[in-house]
């Protein structure tokens, strides 16, 4: 016997935004949970007063002000602005570029338009070339120093191939201000939920069950059967067995650690952009939320290719990938009781209000049919 209007698959943004909403307008919602709780990637977890994002670094931005004002039902907002740090070597550059980035790297740069002549000048060695990969398309957008210092490392590390080998749709701009401006989004709205994501997700499941540590796709038949539609947020390749070949993802290894120390590196998040240093990013969780704590705690983030058993984080949107997309989208558009949302289940790279808006776009569909 049907016991809920709607199954859900993760208890991410995504599951967990359609679950409230869902909620709200008398439908019964089981949220079901892979890992050991909910939240998804957004997941924090307070540790000796501080909230550690678990899953890299997320921070709330959108220009939307519905959105923002949606958010915030469900908790209070800092004034967090996301200004990282450039480290390549020992020298510490601003992101993203900016007249204080140009100013370090060449002694000469002064104005803008000193800025403006210089990157000019080195965009020079492409120009008229077909651009064929990364390195070519990088250049060509800021000059070869700002490249070889602050994009190629980085870059070669988060994808796990030489920059020569990366197609040049994968940049298809860098961010550039001649300005003094390290405020790395442009959006109006910005900021850290105070006490963390976890009590965010919380209140959304707050009027839905939740059952944690249960793999939907093994015990799929038993789930189905418990509602009239279900709702999977999961890698879509995955539902479908595969069987029209593995999508591919970028993955992430985390390696955390508690330092007796009150500061660590100074900023909440900073970049490690040459090629010998194996980690992208160093986050130094209490800057988030301008803590005054004894200790601090870290998280180092490694790259890596995604394989079974491991984290899907980054869909590798190229162009072979898309078109598989496509294919397994047509599978799913046939699946008359299954919808599907999310990253992994839209095979998208989402910022956070973008999930929310897509969320909310399929509560109105829902809602209307």
């Amino acid at each position: 016997m049907k016991k809920y209007d709607y199954v859900i698959v993760g208890s991410g943004l995504f599951g967990a935004c359609f679950a409230y909403e869902m909620s709200k307008v008398g439908k019964k919602c089981l949220v079901l949970e892979r890992r050991g709780h909910i939240g998804g990637n957004i997941y924090t977890e307070v540790v000796d007063g501080i909230s550690v994002h678990k899953y890299g670094a997320h921070i709330f931005h959108t220009s939307n002000k519905t959105i923002w004002d949606y958010i915030n039902q469900f908790a209070e907002f800092n004034n967090y602005v996301n200004s990282p740090i450039a480290r390549f070597h020992h020298e510490l550059y601003n992101m993203p570029f900016n007249m204080n980035t140009f100013t370090k790297l060449w002694p000469d740069v002064v104005t803008p338009s000193d800025a403006k002549r210089k990157i000019e000048e080195e965009r020079k060695e492409v120009e008229g070339k077909e651009i064929t990969n990364l390195e070519e398309q990088a250049i060509s957008l800021v000059g070869r120093t700002i490249y070889e210092k602050l994009v190629k490392g980085y870059t070669e590390k988060q994808w796990g191939r030489d920059c020569k080998d990366l197609p040049a749709f994968i940049i298809k701009r860098l961010p550039v201000r001649f300005t003094f401006n390290n405020n790395y989004f442009n959006d109006r709205y910005q900021g850290i939920p105070i006490g963390g994501y976890t009590s965010i997700i919380e209140g959304m499941l707050e009027d839905c069950d939740v059952v944690l540590n249960v793999d939907y796709l093994k015990e799929k038949e038993k789930y189905d059967a418990m509602a009239d539609k279900v709702l999977y947020t999961g890698m879509i390749d995955e539902y479908f067995g595969y069987k029209l070949g593995h999508l591919e993802y970028r993955s992430l290894k985390f390696e955390t650690e508690k330092l007796d120390i009150d500061n660590y590196q100074g900023n909440a998040v900073v970049n490690y952009t040459d090629r010998e240093t194996p980690f992208t990013r160093i986050i130094e969780h209490k800057h988030f939320e301008f803590l005054d704590t004894p200790t601090t705690i870290i998280t180092r983030e490694y790259p890596s290719e995604w394989q079974a058993g491991m984290e899907a984080y980054y869909p590798v949107n190229d162009e072979k990938n898309n078109l598989l997309y496509a294919e397994y989208k047509h599978l799913a558009d046939q699946e008359k009781r299954m919808l599907f949302g999310g990253r992994l289940g839209s095979y998208k790279y989402y910022d956070m209000d973008k999930v929310l808006m897509a969320a909310l776009e399929l509560v109105e569909s829902e809602n209307n049919s």
